[in-house]
């Protein structure tokens, strides 16, 4: 029984294995934007992004929030003050309990607070005389406002929407970014099969005609030498091949990890023979990039946050003050619903401020730090800006030049492999020798190589191009994958 059992799993095992899988390039990009681990990474940091850019929103929207105490034992010898104004010392035991519902609203336009609340507290005294009192404030109404104090909120209201901004276009970058990836390895694993089919077929080929120079050796037409060049020729092609076949399953692996594909099914890929026909106009491609792009963005960011940073140094090194003003009402008993009879008006005003008199240059070090590190950000800022638009020029220089050197290529492998089976005729009948084979032969595999690595350069050009710019020129259409998700 054992025995049936592992004839079955080693027929279903082979079968299996023997199974194979065609892929076009179109389909391992799909395949790796769905499931590869640097598609997921990129969606994973976009939403974090996004649920920092919604903790910012939270924070210009009302805030309501229950505190409380419920309760606060104290047992302990405490100072109390008597009628004619003395202090003794008295052990006391007593409970006290508060709650306090409030409702803030952040004013970012000023970086103040305006809060409503409603407070409520009890003290319980256990030692003689035993108690109980209660204090209300059914309404308070208050303000919190800095003066002359650096105001975060209304930098934020700059900042974040540009840094959310940023990250939407990083994230459509990084999915375009996995094509080209996609792409790498899609070619890297075409390079392999063609090597692998080359040596094979050369393999074959240096075999007959290796048998064929045998029997005319035998015959006397051709000398020892040439047949132990086409024989030296075979064992050489069958070295390429086994190391043909072994950059092949490392490829073929390295596809399958990257696209996450389990199994050990035989990958086999289509040729990307179909060319899109568009044409990239320079002006578009800068303007498409100039808008699409995460980098203009990032600039405008950076300026921003350095401004920012100048801002705080300024704010923060002279004369700071905040003025707090509330207005609502209260009531004390030792009764709770008398709480809310008649109760008093309670108002409140504080303005309170630091001034610094000796910082031996403190303030003014840190201005000048501020001002120098925007003035920098700026310069970087000029250069990258430049470096961008020369990176999108050369883009589009560079898939034109691979287009054109495609075509070529193409022309390139049809000659030489017409070369070759001339050649290979002309062997046959003793019109040439062994050396003019060999040198059609590696005419014929490095031209045939040549147009796949040209393939390869074009798609490479494409989907940079798209990476660069954001921008489908094949169908005239901004790139935008988050409304996938």
């Amino acid at each position: 029984m054992n025995r049936i059992l592992l004839i079955v799993c080693l027929v279903l095992s082979s079968y299996a294995y023997g199974q194979e899988t065609v892929y076009s390039l179109e389909q391992v990009i799909e395949l790796a934007r769905k499931q590869s681990p640097q598609s997921k990474l990129a969606y994973t940091q976009y939403r974090n992004k996004y649920w920092s850019y919604r903790t910012y929103q939270s924070n210009y929207r009302p805030q309501l929030s229950l505190r409380g105490t419920v309760p606060d034992l104290n047992s302990s010898i405490t100072p109390i003050t008597q009628p004619d104004g003395t202090d003794i010392f008295r052990k006391r035991s007593l409970a006290s309990s508060s709650l306090d519902l409030s409702l803030s609203q952040n004013l970012g336009f000023t970086g103040g607070e305006l809060f409503v609340s409603s407070q409520l507290q009890r003290i319980d005294v256990f030692t003689a005389p035993v108690y109980t009192s209660y204090l209300a404030n059914p309404a308070i109404v208050g303000f919190r406002q800095p003066l002359l104090k650096f105001n975060s909120l209304r930098w934020d209201r700059k900042i974040e929407p540009l840094r959310y901004e940023e990250s939407q276009k990083q994230y459509n970058e990084e999915m375009e970014n996995v094509a080209v990836k996609a792409a790498d390895v899609f070619f890297n694993l075409l390079l392999a099969q063609f090597r692998y089919k080359i040596e094979e077929q050369n393999v074959t080929n240096t075999d007959t005609l290796f048998k064929i120079s045998k029997g005319r050796y035998n015959l006397g037409r051709i000398a020892e030498n040439d047949l132990l060049q086409i024989e030296l020729s075979l064992m050489n092609a069958r070295n390429n091949l086994s190391q043909a076949q072994l950059d092949l399953d490392d490829a073929s692996q390295k596809l399958r990890n990257f696209l996450k594909i389990a199994g050990n099914e035989k990958i086999t890929l289509i040729e990307p023979l179909l060319i899109p026909q568009f044409d990239v106009d320079v002006k578009i491609a800068l303007e498409q990039a100039q808008k699409n792009r995460q980098d203009p963005v990032a600039f405008q960011r950076a300026l921003t946050e350095a401004e920012r940073d100048v801002a705080r140094a300024r704010g923060e090194s002279f004369l700071n003050a905040d003025l707090y003003a509330s207005y609502g009402l209260t009531q004390s008993s030792s009764v709770l619903p008398d709480l809310y009879i008649k109760p008093q008006d309670q108002q409140r005003a504080q303005i309170s401020f630091t001034m610094p008199i000796l910082d031996w240059g403190r303030a003014k070090s840190m201005i000048r730090t501020a001002q120098a590190n925007y003035d920098l950000v700026q310069t970087n800022t000029e250069q990258a800006e430049q470096n961008f638009q020369q990176d999108i020029i050369l883009k589009v220089k560079e898939l034109h030049i691979y287009r054109q050197k495609l075509v070529i290529a193409a022309k390139s492998d049809t000659i030489a492999r017409k070369r070759y089976d001339i050649t290979v005729k002309r062997y046959m009948i003793g019109k040439i020798g062994i050396t003019d084979l060999n040198i059609a032969l590696n005419e014929k595999d490095a031209a045939r190589l040549s147009f796949v690595q040209a393939l390869r350069n074009f798609w490479n050009a494409y989907f940079e191009i798209r990476r660069k710019t954001l921008y489908d020129f094949e169908r005239g259409m901004v790139i935008d994958h988050l409304g996938n998700h």
